[in-house]
């Protein structure tokens, strides 16, 4: 989660690629925008609700799990399936008077880096608003069992424009410490590509948390 510029170089002359990890990514081809391509497809996300993991274990808590510092790892993945780029991440997340601060520093195999903030601010039951620089409006995010789910709008920065995609994220919690996340890139309902990795907590190694 995070406000991402870039300034990815494509290495393919017919490509420019345009991607943040935990929920950000468009494909070009030359000038034809590749949603409208017949090989896009719909993404199968958006008809599952994170209730339906209410009896799931263990217990999310995201002002447990998303607290001290945490690592990522995963994997962009294009329209087709291909991967076409991989990262790893530092976390750092704090609390204060019920609000997270999700601080999260990026590092892509090409050697790129992204930044982006979350705040996470409680807005009812085991539901939160989701904010960040690059995000359009407000992400409205809720947790049950073992799931956290954050829907929002990410507008991507072109080189003399922007575009805005619908970002689907979808996280698991699998044991104390582990999270699966999975993330589905849309453009009017068709899918552009998707987001893997694998967020760690860990425990063991201290956090300074600035407080007002």
């Amino acid at each position: 989660m995070r406000v991402y510029q870039h300034s990815f170089g494509p290495s393919s002359p017919r490509w420019s690629l345009f991607l943040g990890p935990l929920g950000r990514g468009f494909l070009f081809l030359r000038n034809t925008v590749l949603f409208f391509s017949i090989g896009s497809f719909l993404s199968a996300c958006g008809s599952v609700n994170v209730a339906q993991y209410s009896g799931e274990e263990p217990s999310f808590q995201p002002t447990t799990f998303f607290s001290g510092f945490l690592t990522a790892h995963g994997v962009v993945k294009d329209f087709k399936g291909e991967v076409i780029r991989r990262f790893n991440a530092d976390i750092t997340a704090c609390w204060q008077d019920g609000v997270g601060t999700l601080d999260e520093q990026f590092v892509f195999d090409d050697g790129e880096e992204q930044v982006r903030v979350w705040t996470l601010v409680p807005s009812g039951e085991q539901r939160f608003i989701a904010t960040a620089g690059d995000v359009v409006g407000e992400g409205q995010a809720s947790w049950a069992g073992n799931a956290f789910f954050l829907d929002y709008t990410l507008r991507v920065a072109l080189d003399d424009s922007t575009i805005d995609l619908h970002i689907d994220d979808r996280m698991y919690r699998v044991s104390d410490t582990v999270v699966i996340n999975e993330s589905a890139m849309t453009k009017f309902g068709v899918g552009v590509g998707d987001i893997l990795l694998t967020i760690i907590r860990h425990p063991d190694q201290d956090v300074a948390c600035e407080q007002s």
